[in-house]
């Protein structure tokens, strides 16, 4: 039976630490700390590897609100470890034809550089995106989806290059040198509700609407659907990431149910554009943390659109006490401050541990 509401924000009489902003779901309190505890070693000679324990951001452009956090994990605080998942938020570009791109990455476990690849990552993502923001802008505004997906897909790939040639002179295996990606593009025209996603690896991506989170994690391998009459495509559960019944999140309703009213034909992009690749070269190889995610879909006044890293994406799809203390709170009509936010996005729930990043958005 699922405890009852208020404790979510009870007290834990052996455990003082425990404040309501560090509140938890379920019939026992996390196993580590909430709190920072251990702060990692730190070499005098390389300061600028430091990572901060926690990141917050947030903007507000035309009908979009963003709040995003990244923080370490409790398992992490504990024993002294830094922060392995890295959050970007950035603006491209002035006035209404601006871009913002999300940025979300977790590094391996077991490598001990893995802040260091999740941010560079980022960063190489980001760059490529604003090198092309005029292009990617112009896409967004006409739904021109099948540019955006192989657009997307060919600066993924070439980020995820620099990764393998970076293990390579390290003497390191692919797998052991890499990241897990997934990044949200956001136009800032008040009139162009388009929200773009796109990525590798594990994570999440959420819709709530009307109260109900709608699991939106795209399948990936389908570039082939991109012609289909909606924009965003890849609803069907991965083979062995999600269950097909139980607590969290239900399933993207489908195509059907999110009419595109906007969606245009597709056309192929342009060869100059560094973005830009053809349709009939051969694909790069794929990112050893699995195939390239894409999704673009159309807002709703009143939808929240949550991009997460596994370290909440795997307790919102398992703990269902969780995805309804969420929905509860962030199916508002104003966001929540950034305080607000982070204390929401770092709700403990025993058995997870690892960090957590959340990049959100309200549409008025």
């Amino acid at each position: 039976m699922p405890p009852p509401p208020e404790a979510a924000l009870r007290a834990d009489p052996a455990r003082p630490w425990r404040a309501a902003a560090a509140s938890y779901v379920g019939d026992e309190p996390p196993t580590y700390e909430t709190e920072p505890t251990t702060l990692p070693v730190t070499d005098p000679e390389d300061l600028r590897d430091v990572v901060p324990d926690t990141v917050l951001e947030g903007a507000r452009y035309g009908t979009l609100t963003l709040r995003a956090a990244s923080l370490r994990g409790d398992a992490a605080r504990y024993r002294g470890e830094l922060r392995r998942d890295a959050l970007l938020a950035v603006r491209f570009g002035t006035g209404d034809s601006a871009l913002l791109l999300v940025a979300v990455a977790s590094g391996q476990r077991a490598d001990p550089g893995a802040h260091r690849v999740a941010r560079e990552l980022c960063e190489w993502i980001a760059g490529a995106v604003g090198s092309n923001q005029a292009r990617l802008t112009e896409d967004i505004h006409t739904a021109n989806r099948g540019a955006l997906s192989s657009g997307l897909h060919r600066l993924t790939d070439r980020a995820y290059g620099r990764l393998r040639a970076g293990a390579t002179v390290r003497g390191l295996a692919p797998a052991d040198h890499t990241a897990s990606v997934r990044c949200l593009l956001l136009p800032a025209h008040p009139a162009c509700r388009t929200r773009v996603f796109f990525g590798v690896g594990d994570g999440g991506l959420f819709r709530l609407r009307d109260g109900v989170w709608q699991d939106l994690e795209p399948d990936g391998g389908e570039r082939d659907t991109v012609g289909g009459p909606v924009i965003g495509y890849g609803s069907g559960r991965p083979p062995g990431r999600r269950p097909s019944h139980g607590p969290g999140p239900g399933p993207d309703p489908g195509p059907d149910s999110d009419p595109d009213p906007d969606s245009g034909p597709d056309s192929g992009p342009g060869p100059d554009s560094d973005c830009a690749s053809d349709r009939t070269a051969p694909p790069e190889s794929e990112p050893v943390h699995g195939p390239f995610r894409f999704r673009a879909s159309v807002a709703r006044p009143g939808d929240t659109l949550l991009l997460c890293s596994a370290g909440l994406a795997e307790p919102l799809r398992g703990e269902a006490a969780l995805a309804d203390r969420l929905a509860e709170r962030w199916d508002t009509a104003e966001a929540p401050g950034l305080a607000a936010f982070l204390a929401d996005a770092q709700t403990g729930v025993k058995g997870y541990a690892d960090d957590r990043t959340a990049a959100a958005v309200w549409e008025a």
